[in-house]
């Protein structure tokens, strides 16, 4: 093929410079990315037109892999609890030795924006190893038109270089895998592995540093809107529901996973989705379903049959399998991936003990401690001996991409909420009448009725309780879901075992909280679980 990009001026210069490649090919379509990857062997394609690729041992992210470059910069801003430290020194010697490795080699290029809005977005030029890497990054950036890419200038670049393998001594790293990430410079180096996912959330992790210097919130959620203009933010850990239930066709689709809130509003980062297939159902998810059988999106690790359709419930691989496609893919998507200040705020949790009801009314104090706690629950099962549900608690609600302190993020999401005066609710969509095992999930149709009177401003109007155990207020009644259902201790045969439970997990907040008390102010320790509680 002969697309060799030409290195001339109208090429503007990035960070890395890359020289003594045998090709390098920039801003490639689909079908040429496609006809790449085919005849490199990287990948094959399915029934129905997607891209399959498999990505080898790594078949999710590495987080103990990620370094952030220490300087002047970063030294007293980073999270360095939640940050491996990496000298400028051994950064300059993994950036000059992966250049190395490429001499000779063909990459691929993409000129792509994260960040929906014009003020804050991030110009990223994203060079590749794989055909088919090029293809997922432009997937999920944001690409720009023609005459953006015409006068395209890379505020931050990313290398991705699987076939190469890092050495801990000479790069200051853990393993053959690192991800390294210099904030000052805006370099990413990614190298060892081939999950792409890695690209995408170093994008997020980049953003996630640089906008709150801005007063910008960087958040791990998804987000919709009415058709009156009222946003909701859906903040969730994996398995919690924050794709599915912030799909609402009655509602257009911002985005499914990260976003910014700055001066304008909600603005997505990307332009694209990321979603798991493991067990995707036609008939439970039929947007996402439908866009596994088209042109331009990729599969990662799914198992294909002899006739290569997907099999979807084949976790042979990992469970961690996923399609990623542009979210124009998705019918009721927003095209320009922006909307107004949220009215409401949704933070999603599966609690598999039981003990929280199915949703509760949050205050901003409230609001900020559960954001900082970020908890949901596994459930047992996957380990021998392991017979009762565990907590998980994920600052934030996405830790690993978190590079400044979380009192940080918690601070700019609680000015946020007062400013704009946002309505924000904890909603359960784990398990009631029991723990896992006992109890039954919580029904998904009385969910959807719930979060429905909460974004249409019915809910407010009900009567409620304060929850004897975490002080939030619980509806009495709401029209359409059973009463019993919205107080927990209710759905328990045996009452005292509810009460036993609800103080174990009052605890666990508690213990996990108590890493944050130093950083927030009083009003905001107040308002987690009652500490008597778990002083017992």
């Amino acid at each position: 093929m002969s697309e060799l990009g030409a290195l001339t001026s109208e090429t503007k210069r990035d960070a890395l410079e890359l020289l003594d490649l045998k090709a390098l090919y920039r801003n490639l379509s689909p079908a040429q990315l496609y006809e790449y990857s085919i005849q490199r062997g990287e990948s094959k394609i399915a029934d129905g037109g997607a891209l399959v690729a498999y990505t080898g041992e790594h078949t999710g992210r590495s987080p103990k892999d990620k370094f952030v470059v220490k300087d002047a910069r970063t030294e007293n801003a980073v999270w360095w609890d939640n940050s491996g430290a990496m000298t400028p020194q051994q950064f300059n010697l993994l950036l000059e030795d992966m250049r190395t490795h490429a001499k000779g080699m063909e990459l691929f290029s993409q000129d792509l924006f994260g960040g929906a809005d014009t003020g804050s977005r991030l110009a990223t030029r994203v060079y590749t190893e794989l055909a088919w890497h090029s293809l997922f990054i432009r997937n999920l950036l944001l690409r720009p038109t023609s005459a953006e890419l015409a006068d395209f200038a890379a505020d931050m670049t990313i290398l991705d270089l699987p076939s190469f393998k890092a050495d801990p001594a000479r790069h200051g790293c853990r393993s053959e895998t690192v991800i390294a990430c210099d904030f000052s410079r805006k370099i990413v180096l990614i190298a060892g592995t081939a999950y792409a996912g890695e690209m995408k959330k170093s994008v997020f992790t980049m953003l996630n540093f640089l906008l709150p210097e801005a007063n910008t919130m960087p958040m791990h959620c998804s987000a919709n809107t009415g058709s009156q203009g009222d946003t909701a933010v859906f903040f969730g850990l994996s398995g919690t529901g924050k794709t599915t239930l912030s799909a609402d066709p009655n509602r257009i689709l911002i985005g499914d996973d990260e976003h910014g809130w700055g001066e304008n509003g909600i603005f997505n980062f990307e332009g694209g989705c990321y979603a798991k297939t493991i067990n995707l159902s036609e008939k439970a998810e039929p947007e996402i379903y439908a866009t596994t059988q088209r042109f331009g999106t990729i599969l990662e690790n799914v198992v294909l049959d002899e006739q290569r359709k997907p099999d979807f419930n084949d976790n042979s691989l990992t469970e961690n399998t996923r399609c990623a496609y542009p979210i124009n893919y998705i019918p009721n998507a927003s095209a320009s991936g922006r909307a107004s200040h949220p009215k409401n705020i949704i933070m999603l949790t599966a609690d598999a003990f039981g003990v929280l009801p199915p949703i509760a009314k949050l205050t901003a104090n409230q609001a900020m401690y559960h954001f900082l706690s970020g908890y949901t629950a596994k459930v047992a099962g996957t380990e021998r001996g392991v017979t009762e549900p565990q907590a998980t608690f994920s600052t934030c609600f996405g830790a690993p991409f978190m590079p400044r302190h979380p009192s940080v993020y918690g601070g700019l999401l609680k000015k946020l909420i007062e400013a704009h005066e946002v309505d924000c609710w904890l909603v359960n969509t784990g398990w009631t009448g029991g723990a896992y095992g006992t109890g039954n999930r919580m029904p998904i149709g009385d969910t959807r009725a719930l979060l429905s009177a909460a974004l249409s401003g019915e809910l407010k109007q009900s009567d409620f309780r304060r929850d004897e155990n975490f002080g939030f207020e619980v509806p009495v009644t709401v029209a359409g879901v059973d009463a019993k259902l919205l107080d927990p201790r209710s759905t328990w045969a045996e009452p005292s075992a509810y009460d036993a439970q609800a103080a174990k997990l009052v605890n666990m907040f508690a213990e996990n909280f108590a890493y944050y008390a130093a950083y927030v102010d009083a009003d905001v320790c107040a308002a987690g679980p009652f500490q008597q509680v778990a002083a017992e």
